[in-house]
């Protein structure tokens, strides 16, 4: 089971939020919780933040128990850039573009939960189903005319 969270649009660099994103990625929750929270990056906020909201998700919605998720992937983007000007001497502009972050965190399980079997009238049913592949016939090769 995969619990996917985003945060948009945060007001920090991504430079500067993937050094605490690389802190903690493949860490388990506990682990990964107590290194943000004594990070003193900024950005070690807004990224616990949305850890803790990663693992309320999983708990409410999911069933799924803290101690058995980590963090199986975790990537920052670039996010919209603003624009500014600083005046400077002889009528000239100096640009300041203060950028922003995206943020896709994706929680995973240590040790999935064992699958229930049914009975049904004495037939035996498992809840998931296997997924369709599709095998392909290699085609036949042809040769260039020149």
């Amino acid at each position: 089971m995969e619990i996917k969270v985003k945060l948009n649009n945060l007001r920090t660099s991504p430079r500067k939020v993937r050094q605490v994103i690389d802190l903690v990625r493949g860490k388990k929750v506990p682990e990964a919780q107590s290194i943000l929270l004594f990070t003193t990056n900024k950005s070690a906020r807004s990224v616990l933040k949305l850890l803790n909201s990663a693992v309320a998700s999983a708990k409410h919605d999911f069933q799924l128990d803290e101690l058995n998720l980590f963090i199986s992937k975790i990537t920052v983007d670039e996010g919209p850039k603003l624009k500014r000007w600083h005046p400077m001497s002889r009528g000239r502009a100096y640009p300041i573009i203060k950028r922003s972050s995206h943020i896709a965190l994706v929680l995973s399980e240590i040790t999935p939960k064992i699958k229930k079997e049914v009975k049904v009238d004495n037939i035996e049913k498992t809840e998931e189903k296997k997924p369709k592949t599709k095998i392909r016939k290699p085609r036949p090769k042809t040769k260039n005319k020149k």
